[in-house]
């Protein structure tokens, strides 16, 4: 993860969030999980103020995002997701979907919704994005959506 100083993030103890976290290429997406739940609580959230919930793939994040935003009072919801390039155009409707949707989300609501999807041109491109060489992506979702909160406020 990129260095940063924790002094910069506020504190979350109060924080409400909602994860919405892919079940396609689940060895990312857990890991990317994982790390978003351990920088949340290290910054002060309770775990009862997380709300989890899975949807199948990552073009159903958008939806799983809304549905989740409108099920809980939450301050910010974090969208998890990895998309691997393969041999067709599909990597690119499917990202382009994703970030499309997340963008319209962030507008129509009055909380941020945070996007944490990886999109690589390969499996180990992501798993070096989920807890590898490039740190875990979830952890940097995670700070994210604390500082976006902390603004909001």
């Amino acid at each position: 993860m990129s260095s940063y100083d924790p002094a910069h993030v506020p504190d979350a103890k109060d924080m409400k969030f909602g994860i919405v976290v892919s079940e396609w290429n689940e060895e990312v997406t857990s890991a990317l999980l994982q790390g978003a739940m351990d920088t949340l609580k290290k910054h002060g959230a309770a775990e009862d103020n997380i709300h989890v919930t899975t949807v199948p793939g990552s073009f159903e994040l958008t939806f799983g995002s809304r549905i989740i935003a409108e099920k809980h009072d939450l301050d910010a919801v974090i969208c998890l997701g990895c998309v691997v390039q393969g041999e067709t155009r599909h990597f690119d409707f499917i990202c382009q979907g994703i970030s499309h949707g997340i963008t319209e989300l962030n507008l129509d609501y009055d909380i941020p919704f945070i996007f944490g999807v990886l999109t690589t041109e390969n499996q180990q491109q992501a798993l070096d994005r989920c807890g590898g060489k490039h740190g875990n992506k979830g952890d940097e979702a995670a700070l994210t959506a604390i500082k976006m909160v902390g603004l909001k406020k």
